[in-house]
């Protein structure tokens, strides 16, 4: 895969894959997320990520909505704890229109009132739809609950009490203190030179005034295990349980991620699923999360079942998880595992809206992008005993927190 980079004198990176495809990609992604958000801002990355849709100091919402959706494309945002990202899809033809589209909403836009307070009666029925949907909602919950209270347990959303506050002056100062320029990449890829990228991008990005991050985030707050029940009106039990794992910047991520892959991955032949669903058919929804953040990282397995079944369930997934601590991957078991993971990983790369935000947020966070050759390199250097090593660490009983949503 070759990419083309290319640093303006504002930091602003830009990052660029040809392919024969005439359907291109591009995206803004900003380093910058909820965790960002000081206790009173709660909320106010998503926020922006809604608003800045409303209204540019040239266009109005209906004519921001319609300058991608009019010539076939789609026009796309999104919110993480560690960072925002606006991006498009569109024939190769409107790439100028579509990046001069992702400049103007994310430096000129106006937050008018009147478009601020419609957009927080959508986010509040957003809330409420995300609290309708307790396997999601959990999940949240489980992260509010290991973190205690740092920045990184708040859920993205926000809360309906704390949206109702926010006014133009304050989405401004969080732009001002939080959307910095060398903290910024351009994503794209599509069926254009590197050279007409760079000179599209360079027209409506290079003269963006410089505003250059000062300080690294915060460490998270020491971590120490909890549990906690909650009656919910649900008509099956949740459960979570996870520990506290390894950051971006951890050598033992990728083992983790082999490791995740194998217990609670996607393939319907990962452990979890067999013992749980195949095997005993005591839950239909079983999966395990790996997600790495800057200085710190979740692993949890979350799983539904009837209320009489929790007991049982969670007997099993302990069983798995010992196996794991205690009995090494047979050679085979290896293989297949690692050769299950790298074919997911090159199949995900296909997608080529997936791959535009791959490399956009790999740029972001190391400054390069590993080619799919020097990922399935690092994955095959793994090997049973490091597998051992991690689940040990990873998966100790001692170290796991719980939460479950009991059926009341």
């Amino acid at each position: 895969m070759e990419l083309f980079t290319h640093t303006f004198p504002n930091g602003i990176r830009l990052i660029h894959h040809k392919t024969l495809s005439p359907v291109g990609h591009c995206g803004l992604m900003i380093n910058t997320g909820s965790r960002d958000e000081k206790e009173s801002e709660h909320g106010m990355a998503h926020f922006i990520e809604h608003v800045i849709f409303k209204g540019t100091q040239k266009r109005k919402t209906y004519h921001i909505l319609s300058r991608i959706d009019d010539v076939g494309g789609e026009l796309n945002a999104y919110t993480t704890k560690e960072e925002t990202c606006i991006y498009a899809s569109f024939l190769m033809q409107d790439y100028d229109r579509a990046l001069e589209l992702l400049h103007d909403i994310t430096f000129n836009s106006t937050f008018p009132a009147k478009e601020l307070e419609k957009e927080k009666e959508v986010i509040i029925d957003e809330i409420n739809s995300y609290k309708d949907n307790p396997s999601e909602l959990i999940i949240d919950d489980f992260e509010e609950l290991i973190f205690n209270k740092d920045p990184m347990g708040r859920n993205i959303l926000g809360t309906p009490e704390m949206l109702t506050t926010f006014e133009q002056k304050d989405i401004k100062k969080f732009i001002r203190n939080n959307y910095h320029t060398d903290q910024m990449v351009i994503c794209s890829v599509g069926q254009m030179e590197p050279a007409k990228v760079l000179r599209i991008a360079s027209k409506y990005f290079k003269d963006v005034p410089a505003n250059h991050r000062t300080q690294k985030r915060p460490i998270t707050l020491p971590y120490q295990p909890r549990s906690m029940d909650k009656k919910m009106d649900t008509f099956q039990s949740h459960i979570v349980l996870g520990n506290v794992a390894y950051d971006l910047d951890h050598p033992k991520r990728f083992g983790l991620l082999l490791l995740n892959n194998i217990i609670g991955g996607p393939g319907m032949n990962s452990r979890l699923n067999m013992a749980l669903r195949e095997k005993n058919g005591i839950a239909y929804n079983i999966e395990s999360i790996y997600t790495p953040y800057y200085g710190t990282g979740i692993f949890c397995i979350y799983f539904g079942t009837d209320e009489e079944n929790i007991n049982r369930s969670l007997r099993i997934v302990h069983r798995e998880l010992k196996r794991l601590r205690e009995t090494r991957l047979g050679k085979l078991q290896l293989h297949n595992a690692v050769r299950q993971l790298k074919g997911q990983i090159t199949i995900a790369n296909e997608n080529r809206e997936n791959l535009m935000l791959s490399i956009g947020k790999s740029y972001m966070m190391y400054n390069k992008v590993d080619s799919l050759e020097e990922t399935y390199q690092k994955i095959d250097s793994i090997t049973s005993e490091d597998l051992m090593h991690i689940a040990n660490e990873v998966f100790d009983p001692a170290l796991l927190s719980y939460l479950i949503y009991r059926q009341s």
